[in-house]
């Protein structure tokens, strides 16, 4: 089960939170909300403190947004990223394709350092 929210935080700002677990199942509610975050908005943080599970549909989902994004000259950061979805960018090669502003938990090693 997924949760995902959108609050506007400025003129141009919002934070799109999702709580929850994010697999193929629940990513195109994902997706779909960030699309029109980044649609409206020149800048969007995804905060992932609440996110529970990330499987690779999941990671797909936040990777397309991340595109569209870029494709739009928005800026889309994570926030609060989780160790299931750290180890997922890690394991994928994909750590480049996000700006990520923190981790979710103190001794998480950042994806670039390994």
């Amino acid at each position: 089960m997924i949760d995902v929210s959108v609050h506007e935080t400025g003129p141009d700002t919002c934070v799109v939170t999702v709580a929850g677990e994010l697999d193929i199942v629940s990513a195109s509610a994902v997706q779909s909300a960030l699309n029109a975050a980044v649609a409206t908005h020149h800048d969007t943080v995804l905060d992932l403190a609440r996110l529970s599970f990330c499987d690779c549909g999941g990671l797909n989902a936040l990777i397309t947004a991340a595109r569209a994004a870029e494709d739009q000259g928005a800026d889309l950061r994570l926030r609060g990223v989780p160790h299931c979805l750290v180890r997922l960018l890690w394991l994928f090669g994909s750590c480049d394709d996000f700006a990520i502003e923190s981790f979710h938990s103190q001794g998480i090693p950042s994806p670039r350092s390994s």
